[in-house]
């Protein structure tokens, strides 16, 4: 017990003063050696994101990581239109209410629907807010494609269906 002690006070402010110190003939004084080591940057507390590669924006500035509401559309309205025109997923007698959305993250969008005597039906759009294109609608909306290329708060809604990344969730 006493040797660690011992070994803890002696690590703790270095060698002694006779162990760092060249033997010099008595009585010729030495100056202390020069210091050896070199100067570190200071490091950055770890922030727990993925740091940005080159030629790549950080993933604080990154637009699809975060599902906000979408500014600049699509409206739900338009999401209800695309499903009951082109993409002929709802009829035209059926009810349907928005419930969540859109939600935008990158070009990527993301919209819950309330329709009458259905599951609730869920929506992955993508592209110009003013032109979307279905990716899927259904209850189930983790597909391949938007597992492997949709954006990060759109993939987390979809997929894991959670809020993590959605403000004021």
């Amino acid at each position: 017990m006493v040797a660690l002690a011992a070994l803890a006070l002696l690590t703790g402010c270095g060698a002694p003063p006779a162990l760092s110190q060249p033997a010099t003939p008595t009585g010729t004084p030495s100056a202390p050696p020069a210091p050896t080591s070199v100067p570190t940057p200071p490091v950055s507390p770890a922030t727990g994101l993925p740091s940005a590669l080159p030629g790549r924006t950080s993933p604080s500035t990154d637009p699809g990581l975060v599902a906000t509401p979408c500014r600049s559309g699509p409206t739900g309205q338009q999401v209800i239109d695309l499903l009951r025109g082109p993409a002929a997923v709802l009829p035209d007698g059926v009810r349907v209410r928005v419930t969540s959305g859109p939600l935008c993250a990158g070009d990527w969008q993301y919209t819950v629907l309330d329709v009458t005597g259905h599951e609730e039906l869920q929506v992955v759009t993508r592209g110009r807010p003013s032109a979307p294109e279905l990716v899927t609608a259904g209850t189930d909306v983790c597909t391949a494609e938007v597992r492997a290329v949709g954006a990060p708060g759109i993939r987390t809604l979809a997929c894991d269906g959670g809020t993590v990344g959605m403000t004021g969730a």
